[in-house]
């Protein structure tokens, strides 16, 4: 990583070094210059501990991952996420999809189902990074600076990590499941807004208000497509 865009996970301020390198593999972790702690105290832990750090959400621990670590697994994150929330969707569909007809089974075989429910997920996830987009765009504005748009996108795919708790929440069905798969969303929610803090350095009020003007974009969106998509079953079924 080129020097200088390295961030302290406590105050934010910019560092050109992490540590610095002495004979005999002696490692020495930089001291920021401003709030006089270790510019990232998270190069010494265990990949475990910083994602424990990261599922409860420190801010410390979003700042290494999306400042001091160069980690690009966020489209591949991303499209495995779509999975999962595809495969809930195909089977909460499949589910209520219930026949006596042996043949019916065949149905369960169908790719196509899959593939838009896959389609779908990555629609509203489309909408719903475009509405936090313009929400912050706007603000940035009204501010007058720009918003790079690259980080931002990384950071919400990358916070966006929960949705693969969804795979076990279907795989051990519960009576709870609807509550789980609630929590869930809440979580990555507030995974989120935790990440459009740190990227853009900005006020908790900001993040939230990004978050949530994106879920309701999402929202009506989803609406909208499942009003359609009865509207043209209505229709088929007229003629």
């Amino acid at each position: 990583m080129a020097p200088g865009l390295f961030k302290c996970v406590e105050c934010n301020e910019d560092a050109n070094e992490l540590h610095r390198d002495y004979s005999n593999g002696i490692l020495k972790i930089t001291i920021c210059s401003s709030c006089k702690k270790p510019v990232d105290k998270y190069i010494e832990y265990d990949p475990v501990i910083i994602l424990i750090d990261a599922t409860l959400c420190k801010i410390q621990a979003f700042r290494h991952i999306l400042f001091n670590t160069e980690i690009n697994i966020h489209w591949k994150l991303c499209v495995f996420c779509l999975l999962c929330e595809a495969y809930l969707r195909w089977s909460l569909l499949q589910g209520s999809q219930s026949s006596d007809d042996p043949a019916d089974i065949i149905r369960y075989t169908k790719e196509w189902e899959f593939y838009c429910m896959f389609a779908l997920a990555a629609l509203e996830l489309a909408v719903f990074c475009i509405g936090v987009w313009f929400i912050l765009w706007t603000a940035q504005c009204f501010r007058g600076s720009s918003l790079e748009c690259t980080p931002l996108l990384k950071a919400l795919l990358l916070s966006s990590y929960g949705k693969v708790l969804l795979i076990p929440a279907v795989i051990w069905e519960h009576d709870f499941s609807p509550l789980c798969f609630s929590l869930i969303r809440l979580f990555v929610l507030t995974s989120n807004s935790q990440a459009i803090r740190v990227i853009l350095n900005c006020s908790r009020r900001l993040s939230l208000l990004a978050v949530c003007g994106g879920l309701l974009l999402e929202t009506w969106v989803a609406q909208a497509l499942k009003t359609l998509q009865v509207c043209s079953q209505d229709y088929l079924s007229m003629l």
